[in-house]
């Protein structure tokens, strides 16, 4: 089983919001997951997002890949393998 760091879609059309969710990567993009560690709000200015830093390294550390987007709000958080 990979397991993946990704962003689940919430909000409305044209107004989106993101859950930084950790989940199976056979799993649909807004299905199933197994933890939720953060959000990301990119209708702001700037972006707001909140991460749970243990449960990301925590993750990270068993193994879980991050997708593009979610290496990105990592690193910007000073998160990081």
């Amino acid at each position: 089983m990979a397991v993946k760091i990704r962003l689940k879609r919430m909000g409305k059309k044209r107004k989106p919001f993101y859950r930084i969710i950790v989940a199976d990567s056979r799993a649909p993009r807004d299905g199933r997951f197994i933890d939720e560690i953060g959000t990301y709000d990119p209708n702001i200015e700037p972006a707001e997002v909140k991460i749970d830093e243990e449960g990301a390294k925590k993750w990270l550390g068993n193994g879980a890949k991050p997708t593009e987007t979610v290496a990105r709000l990592f690193k910007n958080a000073g998160i990081s393998k």
